[in-house]
């Protein structure tokens, strides 16, 4: 029973109880917030709110945090401080917040602070119109444009964001930081006031005294100037533009290493070199590709553009104030060239790019249309942009394929080959020339084989075939008709036709390299024409009364190859049989 009565007092008490609650104030949270100086106090109410009125070298202290104004309202019931005139935030001896105007909330622990604010910690001040302090994170925020300075650089943004636990500012929007040697710019940068680097993501851009860097994420160290960027970071440089996925660069010792669809574009000769990983060494001109088959592109029109590709590729620069050091690229091994209708192999080369001369070393092999050229060495001279002439050095042998899918052959010592439009026009053979070539009546039948041997000699071409051999001194000559060749006559010492070997556009560019336009498929609608019985019975009828057409008459054969040289008669043609 006792029990029920206390119960039933509880029930009838809990609506008073309830406007008790209602009635009490909220707790404030934090400690209080502690009056140290003034020269002046006043209190009272303000619109129902008590505060106290300080007036002249006003202090407060709560914990850690200590705050300096000329006057200040105190919110005794809210725990709040608001301060006016040289406002003075203090936390712990290492961090200081100035300013004309000051809220100080002791609850939340938080400052807010505007007119001329200035931020110093022992690394760095800041300066900006307004700013936001978190006491128990020790964290500031600003949305007016801030700047920043430590003993080395400066930077400023539309917004920011510090943790002086870790010392790392957070900047947004218009990012601009300035070092003694170099600027960069984006619209999000993170800078580690301890360490001095500097990480952003988005489109980043630092200019240099030696040249320009851009990448769209990394990071930056503004105290050793070496720099790791990412996601289409490339050097610009006054006379190189390097790129790469993944490009690292040391200002100071002027080398970078590039990684993953790495450029190289020299300004100067319009020479672009693509691989999968590169060095550059600034100091030393030097720059090194390599992995993935590197591929070189000399910039020229669409019809004569060079392309090559090897194992590894070194192009060399003439440094800064030198002119002795020739501009030449090296490659090497397994190097493929592709250019029109000329395509080369060899085992290294070397291209000077100051006089446009291509040496080709160990087993190297040309061809040029319907063309092969093969000697110890061959060197390719250029002119305009085209191809002007080819030496070939030691064991130079020249393989022509006609109409009839024979192989004229020409060899000697060293040969000379012009060209005129990208297109051979003359070989010297210059000592111990020989040769066969065969004999055609219009392209369509085989009348014989002329076997040549002289100290020199002079073959020409139209339009890239075999037209007319010159025979310069000292000719031995002699004509095989076709019954009487046998497999010896037909191939001279050292004959390989090596047509397999021969590199397409596709395998020097390769698959991530080739840079023609993608043919968009292009569907052809079939329109299916509707044939009543009627069509079908005139079309029958005209089948069976239109008479054969005349057969057409052949066309006049074209005249074979032709010689200049003292051989034997050549036998009529009707006293062997022809080869077909």
């Amino acid at each position: 029973m006792a029990v029920f009565r206390v119960f039933l007092l509880l029930w009838l008490l809990m609506p008073l109880l309830g406007q008790a609650q209602r009635a009490t104030p909220p707790a404030a949270k934090g400690s209080p917030i502690k009056l140290l100086t003034a020269g002046e106090l006043v209190g009272g109410d303000f619109e129902g709110v008590k505060i106290r009125k300080l007036i002249t070298n006003v202090s407060f202290q709560q914990d850690d945090v200590f705050l300096y104004c000329d006057s200040a309202y105190q919110y005794l019931e809210r725990n709040q401080v608001e301060a006016f005139s040289n406002v003075r935030v203090v936390q712990s001896d290492t961090m200081t917040i100035t300013g004309d105007h000051g809220f100080y909330d002791g609850a939340q622990r938080t400052a807010r602070m505007t007119g001329n604010v200035v931020m110093r910690d022992p690394r760095m001040t800041l300066t900006t119109p307004s700013l936001d302090y978190d006491l128990n994170r020790k964290t500031a925020s600003y949305t007016e444009t801030g700047h920043l300075t430590d003993p080395q650089n400066t930077l400023d943004s539309q917004q920011g964001f510090y943790d002086t636990n870790t010392k790392v500012f957070v900047f947004k929007q218009n990012v601009h930081l300035v070092t003694p040697d170099s600027e960069l710019n984006n619209d999000t940068l993170r800078y580690n006031t301890v360490s001095k680097i500097a990480y952003f993501n988005g489109p980043t851009r630092i200019k240099g005294k030696q040249g320009n860097l851009y990448a769209e994420g990394g990071n930056y160290n503004t105290k050793t100037r070496v720099s790791d960027f990412k996601r289409n970071a490339k050097i610009d440089t006054p006379n190189y533009l390097l790129g790469g996925d993944q490009l690292v660069y040391d200002e100071v010792k002027q080398y970078g290493v590039a990684r993953g669809h790495v450029s190289l574009t020299s300004k100067k000769d319009n020479l672009v070199l693509r691989g999968d990983a590169g060095k550059y060494w600034r100091a030393l001109g030097r720059t090194k590709l390599y992995g993935g088959r590197p591929v070189v592109r000399n910039i020229g029109s669409q019809k004569d553009t060079l392309y090559m590709a090897a194992d590894t590729l070194i192009s060399v620069e003439a440094r800064p104030g030198q002119t002795t050091t020739r501009t030449i690229l090296y490659a090497y091994p397994k190097v493929q060239i592709f250019r029109g209708n000329l395509q080369g192999i060899c085992d290294s080369l070397t291209y000077d790019r100051q006089d446009s001369i291509i040496y080709l070393n160990r087993d190297p092999v040309l061809w040029q249309a319907k063309n092969q050229l093969t000697a110890d060495s061959i060197q390719i001279r250029s002119k305009g942009g085209k191809v002007d002439e080819m030496r070939l050095y030691s064991n130079a042998f020249a393989v022509n394929q006609d109409t009839l899918l024979n192989f004229n052959q020409t060899k000697g010592r060293n040969m000379m080959a012009y060209f005129r439009d990208n297109k051979m026009r003359r070989v010297d053979v210059l000592g111990n020339a020989e040769s066969i070539f065969y004999a055609l009546d219009g392209d369509t039948v085989t009348t014989g084989m002329n076997r040549v041997l002289s100290a020199n000699m002079r073959l020409l071409f139209l339009d890239s075939k075999l037209n007319k051999i010159s025979v310069l001194s000292n000719p031995e000559a002699k004509f095989i008709p076709p019954h009487e060749l046998k497999p010896d006559d037909e191939r001279l010492k050292g004959y390989q036709w090596r047509a397999k070997e021969r590199p397409t556009r596709r395998q020097v560019l390769g698959k991530q390299f080739d840079d023609r336009p993608k043919k968009k498929a292009v569907k052809k609608k079939v329109v299916k024409k509707k044939t009543t019985s009627a069509t079908k019975r005139t079309t029958k009828l005209k089948a069976k009364t239109t008479s054969p057409k005349p057969a057409t008459p052949a066309k006049s054969a074209k005249p074979a190859i032709k010689s200049v040289i003292s051989a034997p008669a050549k036998p009529a043609a009707a006293a062997a049989p022809a080869r077909r």
